[in-house]
């Protein structure tokens, strides 16, 4: 007996801050509406563990604390896995920056001076931000005093690359998960067309600069936008660790890789590399690509990002 054609079957939460949707093919809608189900349970597992605005999250235990007892695997994975971006990017990218996120976030919130932080301030927060002084023994993860880890630059990857594998091992072969625009893109359409993804001109509404077709491949991208448009718009949610500043090199980096958790840690690092050090970043890593739009709104790609366009659009 012949099959039918496949459905296509969609669903969208807020989880993580952000909007989460999962788009799947399937031949039998209850399986497709389980299975989706069984997906965001993945993201939101991810949450649990990994918030900064969940006090019993894991990670909101460590920052406390400085130490965390019988960890979960996935937030050992997700730490060392942070600590290989770091040592390739020299520093670029770390996840100890959130003692200099605070400072600034202070200033600017209810009561704080709405000026920048002295560089006195700056200097001896940056005492704290160092990714080499997370230790690891056993199960048990230890910070120094006053150190604190955010992963927003790397969970919301992790969560979607789960949900995918909890898609896979259900057996869907043709789906995507998408994260507040970081997502992951697996198999064909049942048409045998990759997954079209456009990246927005932040200039034009509805325009895109590129357009991705991607099969088996992830996209995110780190960035503000609003510089775009606005030199006022100067403090940026991505910070250099290395300075304590904000990033001004790029209005935005957008990475392909395999995984979703690379390509939105890579998208962070090359946004704090900047345009020279970022590209060669991605030049020298194996089936990476990048497009970056430079504070002069300047759009350089990788050497291989044509591959994945669709240049008939």
């Amino acid at each position: 007996m012949l099959q039918n054609d496949p459905i296509f079957y969609t669903d969208s939460r807020s989880i993580m801050d952000t909007t989460v949707t999962a788009a799947i093919y399937d031949y039998d809608t209850d399986h497709a509406v389980q299975t989706v189900d069984k997906a965001f349970g993945r993201v939101a597992q991810t949450d649990e563990l990994m918030s900064s605005y969940k006090n019993d999250s894991q990670l909101n235990l460590l920052n406390e604390n400085n130490r965390l007892e019988n960890a979960s695997e996935e937030l050992f994975f997700v730490i060392g896995r942070s600590t290989y971006y770091s040592s390739i990017s020299n520093g670029a990218f770390d996840i100890t920056i959130k003692p200099i996120l605070d400072l600034w976030s202070a200033k600017f919130s209810p009561g704080g001076t709405y000026q920048p932080p002295t560089q006195e301030e700056i200097d001896t927060t940056l005492e704290l931000v160092d990714y080499k002084k997370i230790v690891i023994e056993g199960n048990t993860i230890y910070t120094e005093p006053g150190m604190k880890i955010v992963l927003g630059g790397i969970a919301k990857g992790y969560a979607v690359d789960q949900a995918i594998e909890s898609l896979i091992d259900d057996g869907i072969e043709s789906c995507f998960v998408d994260a507040g625009g970081d997502g992951r893109y697996i198999g064909t359409k049942p048409d045998g067309s990759k997954w079209t993804v456009g990246l927005q001109n932040p200039e034009k509404q509805g325009d895109f600069i590129a357009v991705m077709q991607l099969e088996n491949m992830a996209v995110a991208t780190s960035g503000n936008y609003e510089r775009y448009f606005s030199d006022a718009a100067k403090v940026s949610h991505i910070s250099d660790p290395r300075t304590g500043y904000s990033s001004q090199e790029l209005i935005s980096a957008t990475v392909i890789a395999e995984t979703t958790m690379d390509a939105d840690a890579l998208a962070t690092t090359v946004f704090v590399l900047g345009e020279k050090e970022g590209l060669e970043l991605i030049e020298s890593l194996e089936g990476i690509e990048c497009l970056i739009i430079t504070s002069d709104k300047r759009i350089l790609r990788s050497s291989g990002f044509t591959t994945y366009e669709d240049t008939n659009i």
